[in-house]
């Protein structure tokens, strides 16, 4: 599914991450790529991150999934939204959506969640700290956005939600199926479904915060080391005062842990392993048995296309005529022929590998571990 009449360049130019935009309708023919019923039943489900929220007289109430398949039955009149994360790893027609919007890199997109919502319902006004592509997909919502937010915001008391305790909305729009809302982290947001069986797809991207970049790589580092690698000072020399740390010492502390920080190969490959890990670490494709590297060669000589786990993150960094490509939490060196192949299959969920690379045994072993990680599968046997 693609957008039509949208000019990327223009909009990562003069919106992304700078202010609001209202995409009206821009696609060839909008079909909605989930019923409301099937939603429900992904949030019933083991291994399925789903939240249910029912507005009361005064606030609202959040309940965590799986859920009874009974509960929906108990709602009654009252307004009620429900929420499902990462639905495009579990819905292909819905993992589509993301097709449009990869004008961003693989590495910044994190998922979709799907949101249905009855007549007056919604999540409260509140913020997040991630970009996000609000795609109406069934029925209408009215957004109201307001200001940029931080961590100064004041919100109200609430276990569960974050809401923001002063939403004065600048902006409001009643969005209809196939409309787009782009949002820049920060900014304050208020949906509330106008009439019943509304459906909204969040495409959502992420960020790393300095804290946790600083952390994880400060960690990464630290567990290489080893307890023989210590500060050392063989050129020590008396001073007027044992109570002083002197600059000499604090220049070569400071020294010793900035150039463990600083090696930029390292990081590099550091990176590309942390940001591909997944997020649900159970929605591999692995298959119970493991596939031999003849059987590969056999589907790729017949040219049977291989397909993308939706769940999993692909993405590469070039290195010296080479290419390191990074798939759920391992690493592959890709020189030569196969260095293309691995671009190749970062840029497309769908990929007919060339049949002159069905003979190369790098390229099989590559095809072949990524089957077996549950990563990659041959179309028609994907899960």
């Amino acid at each position: 599914m693609h957008m039509t009449h949208f000019d990327a360049e223009l909009f990562l130019r003069d919106y992304w991450q700078k202010r609001p935009l209202l995409i009206r309708n821009p696609w060839k023919e909008w079909h909605n790529p989930l019923e409301p019923d099937e939603l429900a039943g992904l949030s019933c489900e083991e291994g399925v991150e789903s939240r249910l929220i029912t507005c009361g007289p005064d606030t609202l109430a959040m309940e965590s999934g799986p859920l009874p398949e009974d509960r929906f039955a108990t709602l009654g009149d009252s307004p009620w939204t429900l929420l499902v994360q990462a639905v495009d790893h579990h819905v292909p027609e819905v993992a589509e959506l993301i097709e449009a919007f990869r004008f961003i890199p693989n590495w910044r997109i994190d998922d979709v969640m799907v949101s249905y919502a009855t007549d007056g319902s919604g999540v409260g006004s509140h913020y997040d700290q991630y970009d996000v592509f609000l795609v109406q997909g069934l029925g209408k919502r009215r957004w109201r956005v307001g200001p940029i937010c931080d961590a100064n915001t004041p919100l109200l008391p609430h276990e569960d939600l974050r809401l923001i305790a002063d939403f004065d909305a600048s902006d409001e729009w009643i969005l209809e199926p196939g409309d787009i809302l782009y949002l820049p982290p920060c900014f304050a947001h208020d949906g509330v479904a106008v009439g019943d069986d509304c459906m909204t797809y969040s495409v959502g991207f992420r960020a790393p915060s300095r804290a946790e970049l600083v952390e994880s790589w400060c960690d990464h580092q630290a567990d290489a080391m080893t307890e023989e690698d210590r500060y050392a000072d063989p050129d020590l020399k008396t001073q007027d005062n044992p109570g002083e740390i002197s600059e000499t010492a604090i220049d070569r502390l400071h020294h010793m842990v900035m150039e463990a920080l600083s090696d930029r190969t390292a990081f590099a490959r550091w990176f590309g392993l942390h940001n591909s890990l997944p997020k649900y670490a159970d929605a591999d494709w692995q298959p119970e048995e493991s596939i031999e590297s003849d059987e590969a060669q056999a589907m790729l000589t017949e040219g049977v296309p291989l397909v993308r786990n939706p769940a999993s993150r692909f993405s590469f960094i070039r290195q010296e005529g080479a290419v390191l490509l990074f798939v759920d939490g391992a690493c592959f060196e890709c020189s030569r022929e196969i260095a293309a192949l691995a671009m190749e299959i970062c840029a497309r969920p769908l990929v007919v590998v060339d049949e002159a690379l069905s003979t190369s045994e790098t390229a099989i072993a590559l095809i072949t571990s990524l089957i077996n990680q549950g990563s990659l599968a041959f179309e028609g046997e994907e899960g």
